[in-house]
């Protein structure tokens, strides 16, 4: 049953996610999102979720609420959202929600905070994206220009919603160098640890490298995630070449596609698998056949694939950023300038087999703090005390305003 009531402390909430991406779109922004609204869903909470429409999408959805949009000048699994008409609002079950909550400040952050002051329901705000890394995507105005405005829209928005959350640190020194100077609180990403840790055998493991014609006892070092150009790709590539000189039974297995695919593949050493996109449920095995994750990027603000990796015991190799700043601590990874010998030494420290299976077990520690329940409750205790302000402060202004 509905409820039309809020809620107040230790009770069921109804929580309305709007969101740009959602599955089956392959990002880390969706991911998150599915699993929270799972968690939450476990803990008795109720979740509606407001949504592009997606031409892959199931028959049927429990929860999911499809919104207009297009594909039209969308990069491939990205529907662009469409500002819905009056008869398409009308049919959401919008009334009875107790906090909506958005991952964009744009249109769907538009749309969430429209229907919070409708419906009288405090808006959260979880800021995912560095979005300046990402103007090349918009070529609409100037790049300078983009960027000014850009961050002044963040800020604004942000100023203008009663919860700000942000994964890590990376975001939250984006946020601030945007403006922003309200509170805020980090919501690291969830991850099923339960589906990694199924996935951890020898079994496994051989038959992913089997499948991929990699030998069983070659060294295997995995890239997944977009291949696009803020990811520093060329700079991952040519630091592997480097190492693989020093171990030429070194082996990389790109996982992932995207608009830099065909010129990463011409341009690629030896040694380097390209799986093209798959089914999110394969990216368990993939992560447990390797022996560490390397990323060269900096654009990261707390990547589920990063995640993902130490669920998996599997260490990580990254450039210096907040995010790898954020993740790796004691031996779960190196963190290395974003240079190509710095990288291929790292990498080649990480793979000494003595060291291995340390490295896989610190990994394996660190990501129970990701845990899917432990990320679900704390998010359901952020619900409930913003709920709980709310009702204090009915008449006052916005809690970051």
């Amino acid at each position: 049953m509905r409820r039309t009531d809020h809620a107040t402390l230790n009770s069921d909430v109804r929580i309305g996610f709007v969101t740009t991406t959602y599955l089956p779109s392959r990002n880390g922004v969706a991911t998150s999102t599915a699993l929270f609204a799972q968690g939450l869903r476990e803990l008795g909470h109720e979740v509606d979720i407001y949504a592009p429409n997606h031409p892959a999408r199931p028959p049927a959805e429990e929860g999911v609420h499809r919104l207009p949009s297009t594909m039209m000048g969308a990069p491939a699994d990205y529907p662009v959202l469409l500002w819905p008409n009056p008869p398409v609002v009308a049919a959401l079950p919008l009334r009875g929600t107790d906090v909506f909550h958005t991952m964009h400040p744009f249109l769907a952050g538009a749309l969430a905070r429209l229907w919070g002051r409708r419906f009288q329901a405090p808006v959260v705000f979880t800021a995912h994206t560095q979005y300046e890394q990402y103007l090349h995507y918009a070529r609409v105005m100037p790049r300078r220009m983009s960027r000014s405005l850009t961050r002044s829209h963040v800020a604004t928005f942000a100023r203008s919603v009663d919860q700000v959350l942000v994964p890590g640190r990376a975001m939250e020194e984006t946020l601030r160098g945007y403006g922003y100077g309200g509170p805020l609180s980090r919501m690291p990403n969830p991850v099923n640890l339960a589906a990694f840790q199924a996935a951890d055998t020898p079994q496994v493991r051989s038959a992913v490298r089997e499948r991929y014609q990699i030998a069983q006892g070659a060294p295997l070092v995995i890239s997944l995630g977009r291949l696009a150009a803020e990811k520093n790709l060329g700079t991952l590539l040519r630091s592997f070449d480097l190492a693989r000189r020093s171990r030429p039974e070194l082996r990389l297995l790109m996982v992932g596609d995207g608009p830099v695919r065909l010129a990463l593949e011409a341009h690629a050493p030896g040694g380097v698998v390209f799986t093209g996109a798959l089914p999110y449920a394969e990216v368990p095995q993939l992560l447990a056949a390797a022996d560490v994750f390397m990323t060269a990027s900096t654009s990261e603000v707390l990547p589920m694939s990063m995640i993902e990796a130490l669920a998996s015991g599997t260490p990580l190799v990254a450039a210096r950023s907040p995010a790898a700043q954020d993740l790796i601590v004691g031996d779960n990874g190196i963190i290395c300038a974003a240079s190509e010998a710095e990288l291929a030494a790292g990498l080649l420290r990480a793979l000494d087999s003595g060291q291995l299976p340390r490295r896989a077990q610190a990994a394996r520690d660190s990501a129970q703090q990701y845990d899917l329940r432990v990320r679900a409750r704390a998010m359901a205790r952020m619900y409930e005390e913003l709920l709980e302000w709310r009702g204090e402060q009915k008449s006052g202004p916005t809690r970051s305003g």
